[in-house]
């Protein structure tokens, strides 16, 4: 009786079974750490937000420019004036794209579509559609601050629901990256 050995006739499931298992190792080491990297980026470090609706931030900033928000900076430093920010806004109002314009402590008011800070008007460059509604005198309380759109006269921002808390504030505004053509890095 002959024996044969297994080396002569090699069974072509495990061989099979082997191509499986190195794609699923493939897969297990190779895009699950990259789908877990690309979240825990999202969550703590930088993330893309559209502009969705409305004029508020034009002409800096349309409809369907995507911004790219970076999210350390405020562990740092608090909000500066002029910041670009995304903020996080109650009861499925989806998130707001505008800029920090009073500081906690501070005494904001706008008159006559001229914003003051402590009685003074300040400078605003990105500002080129003055107007809007105005907002009395008022101090911003500490932890929290003032946000205006670009476009005063068509913006929903801090006149109509009053400061907002550093906290809600998901990122700063970091750089354009859509459309291409208006790629661009926000001072």
């Amino acid at each position: 009786m002959e024996h044969f050995h297994s080396q002569e006739f090699p069974d072509p499931v495990p061989k099979e079974r082997s191509i499986f298992r190195q794609l699923v190792w493939d897969i297990f080491t190779t895009i699950i750490p990259a789908v877990l990297m690309a979240l825990v980026v999202n969550v703590f470090v930088a993330e893309a937000a559209e502009i969705e609706a409305g004029p508020s931030m034009q002409p800096n900033f349309y409809v369907g420019y995507r911004v790219m928000t970076e999210k350390i900076s405020y562990y740092f430093h608090e909000p500066q004036r002029g910041d670009v920010v995304l903020v996080e806004r109650p009861a499925n109002e989806g998130n707001l794209i505008k800029r920090v314009i009073g500081l906690p402590g501070e005494t904001i008011e706008v008159k006559d579509g001229q914003t003051l800070i402590n009685g003074q008007p300040i400078d605003e460059p990105w500002v080129k559609n003055w107007g809007g509604p105005g907002y009395p005198a008022t101090q911003i309380p500490e932890g929290q601050v003032f946000i205006m759109g670009d476009n005063r006269p068509n913006s929903r921002d801090s006149r109509s629901f009053g400061p907002v808390p550093i906290e809600t504030i998901i990122g700063r505004g970091w750089f354009v990256y859509w459309p291409l053509e208006e790629f661009e890095f926000l001072p």
